[in-house]
């Protein structure tokens, strides 16, 4: 991403150290003394201006979100939008949130083993051409890096506008052998999902009329075996219903003798 300079960027991001994070390593493993608390920590990587991290914060205050990103004035738009947001509730500086300028290359230097409940990646370059697909943030060799960082409740929440990206993905999941759940094509084909909150990018290609491919992988064992406990229960319904169906087959073939 290109974006035009502009004068007194870095300055006003060092200036506000109640959010902006410059150096995360500093904070590898002591991510809650930055919270004050202990909270779960969500991150997305790749931020944008924010918008759909400050939400986030603002909707759930018990959950502690990161929003990173490697450019300055990205970051510093973040912040402003942050401010924005939380200024309904009369807060100048949101308490569940922090914005790291980072390079999701060097994500295992900035969190700790099981650090992490949820990684979002929103809307990721999708890197088109085959030469460059070890850049792609759901290439296997960056996905390592999120399970290492994510604990016993850890996910990954994917979405995204590009098509060969989304199959990329679900090759690359599948060939880890992760489990998904929640598998969207249309993500908004009946409407805008007010459940979910949409990034910048995400409003324009929805107003657009273009599709939002989502997916959830469960990487801890507690998702893991909720969703195992949740296929056993629906089986167990579908056999009772057809048990009940043949009962009912059964009933009507007698009436008829």
């Amino acid at each position: 991403m290109r974006l035009r300079g502009r004068k007194g960027i870095l300055e006003s991001i060092e200036s506000q150290p109640e959010l902006v994070v410059l150096d995360g390593t500093a904070y590898k493993g002591r991510w809650h003394e930055f919270f004050g608390n202990d909270h779960p920590i969500y991150v997305e990587l790749g931020m944008g201006k924010g918008q759909f991290i400050s939400t986030m914060s603002f909707r759930n205050p018990e959950i502690n979100y990161i929003g990173v990103d490697m450019y300055d004035e990205l970051i510093r738009r973040g912040a402003e939008k942050a401010r924005n947001i939380w200024a309904e509730r009369g807060v100048d500086s949101p308490p569940n949130l922090a914005l790291l300028r980072a390079n999701i290359e060097g994500i295992e230097n900035i969190f700790d083993k099981g650090e992490l409940e949820r990684v979002y990646l929103n809307f990721s370059d999708p890197w088109p051409k085959a030469k460059h697909a070890r850049r792609r943030l759901t290439h296997p060799r960056f996905v390592r890096k999120y399970m290492e960082a994510l604990n016993a409740r850890g996910e990954i929440h994917f979405k995204t506008d590009s098509q060969s990206l989304f199959e990329f993905s679900l090759n690359s999941f599948a060939d880890m052998e992760l489990l998904t759940r929640n598998i969207a094509l249309n993500l908004h084909k009946d409407g805008l999902r007010d459940d979910l909150v949409p990034t910048e990018y995400e409003m324009k290609f929805y107003e657009r009329g273009q599709n939002i491919h989502r997916i959830e992988v469960l990487i801890g064992e507690e998702p893991i075996a909720a969703w195992r406990q949740a296929k056993r229960e629906a089986s167990q319904v579908d056999a009772e219903a057809a048990k009940q169906d043949q009962s009912d087959d059964e009933d009507d073939a007698a009436s008829e003798e």
